[in-house]
């Protein structure tokens, strides 16, 4: 096993969200990995690049991406990788392309083109929830269709909101850029080739956007693990970051001993179960 990995994680978000949007996640994934390096990266069209124009690709978006990290001095060794949704894809390409310059990575509610029907991977009832979201110009009014969207916490939308609505107001990205990165997410078709660093799929069981079925798919594919939680929703960082910090935790550490996952998540709160 590549010593290299979960030594540097590099954190990639998904569809119109930005760096802010991990909000409390970061922290907790810095107590599970202490001694490992944590890198934010913007998509193209987002956070700091928000004035950017975003690509129609995935892969025109790993390049983007990978130009950034390279610039940056960020892969002079292997990097890990922590994706959620469309950062997910765009960590596939990047594994699938640049090899050399990824240990492993971990992918969380993401779905591919060619693996699983439309009304899959945009599930059915969310259109409608859609369409009133690209027609408001409300901010306020479109993160409460978002957050009710993506996160199964109820306890936690208003701070949420209002703490998403401030990051939209300060960087905000365009509708261009929403549809654009739409476009990508929608004909991404990665190749059928199999990785040969390791991938943990992590998928929630009340993902109201994206069907888990997609994740299953995927996992199915190419004989992944995959680890579920049973209630969480799209946003798995943001429902529940510490059982995602705790699952990456869980999974490196197996690697690094190459003994089979442990009993002690499927313990705690019965949040979690294994598929591989």
């Amino acid at each position: 096993m590549d010593e290299a990995l979960g030594k540097h994680w590099i954190l990639l978000r998904g569809l119109a969200r930005e760096s802010a949007h991990w909000g409390d996640f970061v922290p907790l994934l810095q107590d599970a990995f202490p001694a490992s390096r944590i890198t934010l990266i913007d998509l193209p069209g987002t956070g700091c690049y928000y004035r950017k124009v975003s690509p129609c690709s995935i892969r025109a978006i790993v390049e983007s991406v990978r130009g950034d990290a390279l610039a940056k001095g960020l892969l002079e060794k292997p990097v890990s990788i922590l994706g959620l949704s469309l950062g997910a894809m765009v960590a596939w390409e990047w594994l699938s392309r640049h090899p050399r310059e990824i240990a492993g990575a971990v992918l969380m509610n993401t779905s591919f083109a060619g693996l699983s029907p439309f009304y899959r991977r945009l599930r059915r009832q969310s259109y409608c929830d859609f369409v009133k979201m690209a027609l408001t110009s409300d901010i306020y009014r479109r993160e409460v269709g978002i957050v009710r969207l993506v996160s199964n916490r109820k306890d936690r939308y208003e701070a949420t909101i209002e703490e998403w609505s401030r990051i939209q107001k300060a960087r905000p990205i365009s509708t261009k850029n929403a549809l654009r990165q739409i476009v990508a997410a929608a004909t991404y078709k990665p190749s059928n080739s199999k990785l040969h660093q390791p991938v943990l799929l992590l998928n929630g069981q009340g993902d109201r956007l994206v069907s888990p079925s997609c994740t299953a798919a995927i996992q199915n594919k190419w004989d992944l693990e995959c680890r579920s939680h049973l209630w969480a929703g799209h946003d798995l960082t943001l429902d529940d970051g510490e059982w995602v910090a705790t699952q990456m935790q869980d999974w490196v550490s197996q690697k690094e001993s190459n003994q089979k996952p442990s009993s002690i998540n499927a313990q705690k709160r019965g949040q979690v179960k294994f598929n591989n």
